[in-house]
This record gives C-alpha cells, structure tokens and sequence, in this order.
C-alpha cells in the first residue's frame, strides 16, 4: 500500500474512516502519521476493516482529537460505527474535555452490544497552545511514548479509587467511567497509537510479543526521521516472524509536536466564531449532523484571544 500525499487538516473538519490508507496529516502544532490495513481474507484486497481511526481540528485550530479503535466485527456494522464515530467527533470537535465524547460513544455501543458490538479504543486531544496532550483509554492497548532524552515507554493512565468500573471497552458498560491522565510533549517526543495486531505478534521465538516485547521491539528502531519511524516499525515486527501482520487487521497512528502550536495566526482565532455558527446552521438542516457547540473552559473560551488563559488546562479533572 504506497503512501499518499499527507492531507492538510483545516480548521473545524473530522478525517478518517476505516478504509486502508498510509498517509502523513498536517495540523497546526501537530504532525502526524496514519496506516491502516485491513484483513482480507484469502486473495481478496482489503476495502474496510474493523479498524477504525479519526482526527479533528477545532475551530481555532488549538484542539486535535486523535481516535484509534477496534471494533469487534466488520462489514456493515463497523461502517455503521464509523459513521457515529464521525458524528461524535463533529459534534465534540470544539471541546477541550474529551470526557462527553468517550462517555457518549461507550452509551452508544451499549445500545448495540445486543448485536454483541463492543470496541477498545484510545482517544487522544492535543492542545497545541501548551503542547499537552491527554488521553483516555477504552480496554485498549496503551500508546507508546518516545521522550527525546529517554527513549521509548508506555502511557498508562492513572486510575483514580472508584467504585464504577473504570475504562472498560466501549459497550461492556454502560455506566463505566474513564479517567484522564495527560503529559506534556517537547518537540522530538513521539506517540504511537496502534491495535492489538501488533502485541499479537509472535517473537523470534515463536511467542506472543506482549506489551513487553513490543516496546522492546520499538527500542531498536531509529527515530531521527518521523515518517520512517512507522515503516520501521512494521518492518521490524513481520521480520521476526513468518504470518506477522497479517492475520488482522494493522492500525498505527504516529503523532508528534512541530514546535509552532503557539503561532496560530490571529485571524484563525477571530475567525473562529463564524466556523462555529456555520456549523451550527449546518445542523439545523436535514442532514446536516449534530451542532459543534464548544464547551465552557476557560482555556477553550477564552485563550483564543487571551494567551495567558491557556495554561489555566491542566488535562485533569475531578
């Protein structure tokens, strides 16, 4: 699957899907990096997985949302659940807190798990202003972090004392809550979110790799180019053993800051209530999907125009 031109996201639009692609994305204080490919059974070609990714860009072009999830099934019900997933990201595209979205999509699954829907997921927003990034996880395997002074670890949420279930896949529960843990990147730090294709993999030996033997494999790799670290990667997992990476479906998303989160032009920023209300009476019309109301933060509201309210967004709530 040859690698496409990278899109370049513009404010307030969702991109995604759970189509095959190998493609680098462009947003502001933020590069990143997407492949997708989906099973395909004997000789046929790959057309959409069970794999499914999104990512957005708000208004003012200072949030992106980064979704990978992996939903159990395929065919007309994961293209289904793309289509809400899309949705969602639209209606929620302009919030800073992630938390309505996550817990709306897990309400959203339990309505289908009937049809023995569920999915893991793990939901990423990026706040370009301070280069924050928090994430909630949905029973899903946990993103890689590359820290440019110590090399690669995992991102493991910090659970608080709860007596509801905590971050279970989407559709196991209804009443499940997620938690948030969030850290700030520098410029050469790099994330990785992917499916379980990869820890599913087999070792040299013939043994599943485990989350510990794919951080061992992701150690050897070179990162000083981005858009190689992915290939690298997937290299480095099928050269192990014979059959990796091909018997599910294979998601990767890479992502990194590119230091000019801070330097989103001011008539971006002014310009942003008018993106909104062009949303909004899109959603009055047949059709036109649900309203991208923003939600109250100080950070959200008012750090478009006033700097210093930005760093008000701590990633974690109470």
């Amino acid at each position: 699957m040859p690698a496409t031109a990278p899109e370049t996201m513009q404010c307030m639009e969702v991109w995604g899907g759970n189509n095959p692609v190998d493609s680098g994305v462009v947003m502001a204080g933020l590069d990143a990096w997407v492949y997708c490919k989906p099973f395909a059974e004997g000789d046929d070609s790959p057309s959409a997985g069970g794999d499914v990714y999104f990512v957005s860009s708000c208004a003012t072009g200072r949030i992106t949302r980064l979704l990978v999830a992996d939903v159990s099934g395929h065919g007309t019900v994961v293209n289904n659940v793309a289509t809400s997933l899309r949705q969602l990201m639209r209606k929620y595209v302009n919030y800073l807190d992630p938390r309505k979205f996550v817990g709306e999509m897990n309400r959203r699954f339990t309505e289908l798990s009937q049809n023995g829907c569920f999915a893991t997921a793990v939901v990423t927003t990026f706040f370009a202003p301070t280069n924050q990034v928090t994430f909630c996880n949905a029973g899903h395997p946990p993103p890689l972090i590359y820290r440019a002074g110590s090399g690669w670890s995992y991102m493991e949420c910090q659970q608080p004392l709860s007596d509801s279930p905590m971050d279970l896949p989407w559709g196991i529960e209804g009443s499940a809550e997620y938690c948030e843990s969030d850290v700030k990147l520098g410029v050469g730090d790099l994330v990785i979110c992917y499916t379980d294709g990869l820890p599913e993999s087999r070792g040299a030996d013939g043994e599943f790799l485990g989350q510990g033997g794919l951080l061992e494999v992701a150690r050897g790799i070179e990162v000083s180019d981005p858009t190689k670290v992915v290939p690298s990667l997937l290299k480095a997992i099928a050269d192990l053993y014979k059959g990796n990476l091909t018997c599910d479906d294979i998601t990767v998303l890479l992502f990194r800051p590119n230091g000019v989160g801070s330097t989103t032009p001011l008539l971006t920023r002014l310009a942003s209530p008018l993106r909104i209300a062009k949303g909004l009476i899109r959603s009055m019309l047949p059709g036109g999907g649900p309203a991208p109301w923003p939600d109250a933060h100080p950070a959200n509201i008012g750090g478009a125009l006033i700097s210093p309210l930005n760093r008000l967004w701590s990633g974690k709530r109470k």
